[in-house]
């Protein structure tokens, strides 16, 4: 496997915590400590676009599919609704008491998981909340989708993972204990035939979907924290983002470690990565320190 650093986006005032992509396959958007929704161009990386900011530390962000709207969850629990074509649309909803960890569409709905243990459903053209669940007593820290087997995953601060029927929402297992003390990165496999879980415990983790979430295989892949865990759009590879500084990419069908991605000898990041976004060959990174990092990767 070849991996390659492309280009360092810089601009940002504060950590990146949030990418998501943009108006087409070769844009995308970050956000994080400064309130700052910033859009790029793969092609044209050097100068980034502030769209919109908010007054407070942005910690998720999605971009709604063929729509020019953002919705971004800050650290107070608010939803910051922005239209980038009618700015005067935008609004800040004030839902959660704590912070907004994640965000995930799904067809018509979004869904927010709060630090107070909440998990809503929202109405994506209204920006209305339909209804609300409380899973846990600690913080919700990540979701993932699994459209093949219609559900939704959400980890928690209180080690588990909770899994929903998506259209019901009704809980259909939860798995203690997934990690110690917190569950902070989820990916279902995009076939749905597992699902990869990271935690504070810097322990990766492989459930089989098939066989009622077994725990197929588990290793200590990072120093510190996993934050992030992406595939790429083909299934073929996923990465682990980590408080270590280190990118890990590993081959998803035998779930073995092909690449690590570092400060001194890749050009990586010298801080906390927090966020991965794959965009066809393209795997972005965000840090604590304040750049987003753009990897070439070619499959060996």
């Amino acid at each position: 496997m070849q991996c390659k650093q492309q280009h360092t986006c810089t601009g940002h005032r504060a950590a990146l915590y949030a990418l998501a992509p943009g108006k087409d396959a070769r844009h995308f958007y970050s956000a994080g400590g400064d309130g700052w929704l910033v859009e790029w161009n793969l092609d044209a990386p050097e100068t980034g676009r502030v769209v919109a900011s908010v007054e407070t530390q942005v910690f998720s962000l999605v971009a709604i599919p063929g729509q020019n709207r953002l919705v971004a969850g800050n650290m107070n629990g608010g939803l910051h609704w922005i239209d980038l074509e009618r700015p005067e649309r935008t609004r800040n909803i004030q839902h959660h008491p704590k912070g907004v960890y994640a965000l995930q569409i799904h067809g018509p709905w979004l869904y927010s998981a709060g630090g107070d243990g909440v998990l809503t459903r929202w109405a994506l053209e209204e920006a209305r909340s339909m209804e609300s669940f409380q899973l846990s007593n600690r913080a919700l820290r990540c979701l993932s989708v699994s459209t093949k087997r219609s559900e939704l995953a959400v980890g928690a601060s209180d080690g588990s993972v909770y899994v929903l029927d998506l259209e019901t929402l009704a809980l259909k297992q939860t798995i203690a204990g997934a990690h110690d003390p917190s569950v902070f990165a989820l990916s279902f496999s995009p076939d749905g035939h597992y699902m990869l879980s990271g935690g504070r415990d810097a322990m990766l983790r492989i459930w089989d979907m098939g066989k009622n979430a077994a725990m197929l295989l588990e290793q200590p892949a990072h120093l510190f924290t996993i934050n992030h865990i992406a595939y790429t759009p083909d299934g073929r590879y996923f990465a682990t983002a980590s408080r270590d500084k280190t990118i890990k990419i590993w081959d998803a069908a035998g779930f073995k470690l092909l690449k690590v991605l570092e400060a001194i000898r890749d050009g990586g990041h010298v801080n906390s990565v927090n966020k991965l976004l794959w965009m066809s060959d393209t795997l972005i990174s965000g840090s604590d320190d304040r750049t987003a990092i753009l990897w070439r990767v070619e499959g060996g």
